[in-house]
């Protein structure tokens, strides 16, 4: 590990500690026969490792992020979110994957924490929005797919991910304490405490987590470099002067370090500043609802060096000691207000967006300190959104939405063809659905046809080496990308069964497509169409036995050119069994992935390509659950039981990376037999 872990660590501690003292003191204070006791109870802990998440809706997946899942709990969101069907990640080793839902990528994934949008730096995003997200600090997660929703910001096509922490709600003076320690195998040790203090009228609540894992070992037995340290501290103070109002300021800090097996570079540093300050009023009147009202700021600053965590080859392009610093500065807000009639509800607001992109570096050791930031971008994003809900009957429900937005970005390179030039574009996206519930059985229908257009992100514009066809960059030729989708599923639940399907079917006119020519990248619009589905299936079998299926297959073909649409995932199912009585379970998960062989060779998106075609695999796991009491938990699994050597189809291959020659690029391998234990206790 670098120098500076420690010091991090140390001041997580120190931190943890000084606000435990504090919210600890009004237990004593409750515990005086002077002051009543507080009704914030500590929630009951879950008795079972869950393996598969149903929708809870249409279209739409809500499940609690604290809730452990299988393979060993996640580092950060990516590897949170695979285990949601239709979710995989692009993986480069131990932790920061990035996101993929149904083959789709990037600024096509809107991921929001709190409602506020945290931006990476890295050109090739080595920093994704996910790695600066630890899942287990996050009270809730909600995902919509497809391009069903307009409220939370531009872009989204592929589905729209929300990781919320949820106001506090104390009645008299009280505290509680959430808390849980993770060890496992490859040196791996989390911490995470959440705790909060108040009253009736104000609390605060901090959230802080530690993760650290060394290098894994593939089936094989071979070292995978892929260690990593990163930690997170959060405050949230709030104020609720009656049931129906709340004020909340938010702040936040975080850092880490990982190394990868499928990059050039490994990140040294991933610091995130976060601010926000929230408002909210409901039952204001027969009509008018809820007014909502929130500002955010954002900050990474994100080093990638050759030298921290691996030793320079001293030959080649990437032989000597070299760093490059990058930082993205966010800021944004929204203004969002909720009506209600007899029939209907309409949501409506604006909100507004801008972010602006430095670099620094150079080549030898440390070069990037001292030197003066290079600013190479700027974007703003104005946008004004409705979503109207009607409830046609108690069976019959019709959602429709739209959204405008004014999206520009500008060029600030000073070598840049188009240094100076400002390009801005007008885009409109909406939807509707409608809902159905059957009167013969207990199942909800749907369908939604959604049109999303999306503005190209910093990646799309600012890393392309090459010029797309008859432009002088990216900055100048990329069109923005625009998706029309036919979304469409059933949902069904019973006493004993719950099952759901859901399907979609798409056309993306000028989708963003990379074709890598050695080491140059370029960028141009092409046509695409797309299709594919999840679908799932729980059964209480006994009383104490569950057996649940999922899958999720995508298709894409590049209509331009004839061929398969790059980087999509192969067909994936679970299956999964599960035991449980009294205060514990056991289950077994089997993972099932086909080989993949529609690919586009040498194409791809910004950070991963198409090289060849990818075997299939199984993997088998274990878990077990006991809970000791209601405040007290223990976990503990076994993942790749059989210490299957496999990789997955979406990973950086070798060939840009540590340990691997460049005329033989290979997959980077997954763990191989992995154990983990986890005790959660909440009081």
């Amino acid at each position: 590990m670098s120098g500076c872990t420690p010091v991090f660590a140390l001041s997580l501690r120190g931190t943890i500690a000084a606000v435990c003292g504090s919210l600890l003191a009004p237990v004593a204070l409750a515990a005086d026969p002077g002051h009543k006791g507080h009704v914030h109870d500590a929630p009951e802990l879950s008795p079972t490792v869950i393996t598969a998440v149903a929708p809870s809706s249409p279209l739409t997946v809500v499940t609690n992020p604290k809730d452990p899942r299988q393979p060993v709990p996640a580092s950060d969101g990516a590897d949170y979110l695979k285990t949601i069907p239709g979710f995989s990640a692009i993986r480069a080793g131990g932790t920061n994957g990035d996101p993929v839902l149904r083959g789709m990528f990037g600024s096509r994934l809107n991921i929001l924490t709190n409602g506020g949008l945290m931006l990476g730096a890295c050109p090739n995003r080595m920093d994704a929005p996910t790695s600066y997200i630890s899942p287990e600090t996050y009270d809730r997660l909600t995902v919509i797919k497809g391009p069903q929703s307009v409220i939370w910001g531009p872009g989204g096509s592929a589905g729209t991910i929300l990781f919320e922490r949820e106001p506090e709600n104390f009645g008299t003076l009280g505290s509680r304490v959430n808390a849980s320690l993770l060890a496992g195998s490859n040196g791996r040790f989390d911490k995470v405490l959440d705790t909060a203090a108040g009253n009736d009228q104000a609390y605060a609540r901090f959230v802080g987590n530690q993760s650290r894992s060394d290098d894994y070992h593939d089936g094989s037995d071979n070292t995978v470099p892929s260690r990593w340290d990163k930690w997170n501290g959060d405050v949230a103070l709030g104020w609720t002067p009656d049931q129906d109002t709340l004020l909340e300021l938010t702040a936040g800090k975080g850092d880490g370090e990982a190394r990868y097996a499928g990059r050039g570079m490994d990140g040294s540093q991933f610091k995130r500043e976060s601010l926000g300050l929230r408002f909210e009023k409901s039952n204001l009147g027969e009509v008018l609802d809820k007014v909502e009202a929130q500002v955010y700021y954002n900050y990474a600053d994100h080093v990638m060096d050759n030298y921290s965590l691996r030793t320079p080859s001293g030959s080649g392009m990437m032989g000597m000691p070299m760093v490059s610093n990058v930082d993205r500065r966010t800021l944004g807000a929204r203004i969002k207000a909720t009506w209600r009639w007899a029939d209907v509800q309409l949501i409506g607001g604006i909100d507004a967006q801008t972010n602006e992109h430095r670099k620094r570096g150079g080549m030898g050791v440390n070069a990037h300190k001292g030197q003066a930031w290079t600013k190479d971008a700027d974007f703003h994003n104005y946008g004004a959104f409705g979503e109207l809900t009607w409830y046609v009957s108690g069976e019959d429900r019709m959602i429709t939405g739209a959204r405008l937005d004014r999206a520009t970005a500008r060029d600030f390179r000073a070598a840049s063809a188009t240094n100076g030039n400002t390009r801005a574009d007008t885009l409109p996206s909406g939807f509707v659905r409608y809902e159905h519930d059957l009167a013969a059985i207990p199942a909800t229908t749907y369908i939604g046809l959604g049109h999303a257009q999306r503005f190209p992100d910093y990646w799309e514009l600012f890393s392309p080496k090459l010029a797309p066809p008859g432009a002088a960059n990216a900055f100048d030729g990329i069109k923005p990308e625009k998706t029309t989708q036919l979304d469409f599923g059933i949902q069904y639940r019973d006493e004993r069964m719950e099952a759901w399907a859901s399907g979609y079917i798409g056309q993306i006119r000028d989708y963003i497509l990379f074709d890598y020519q050695g080491m140059s990248s370029q960028a141009r619009n092409i046509d695409a169409r797309i299709m594919g589905g999840e679908l799932g299936a729980a059964y209480q079998l006994t009383e104490n036995w569950k057996a649940d299926a999922t899958l999720a297959y995508a298709w894409g073909k590049n209509s331009s050119d004839g061929t398969a649409l790059p980087q999509m995932p192969p067909l994936e199912s679970r299956l999964g069994l599960t035991y449980s009585r009294d205060a514990w379970s056991v289950g077994a998960l089997w993972r099932l992935v086909t080989a993949q062989n529609r690919i586009a060779e040498n194409q791809g998106n910004v950070v991963g390509k198409d090289y060849d075609n990818s075997a299939g695999f199984g993997v088998f796991s274990l878990n077990g659950a006991y809970q000791v009491s209601n405040h007290l938990k223990l976990s503990a699994g076994v993942d790749n039981l059989f210490d299957k050597t496999y990789a997955e189809h979406l990973n950086l291959a070798g060939n840009a990376g540590f340990g691997y020659p460049a005329t033989d690029p290979q997959p980077v391998n997954e763990p191989g037999r992995t154990f983990w234990t986890k005790v959660d206790f909440s009081f």
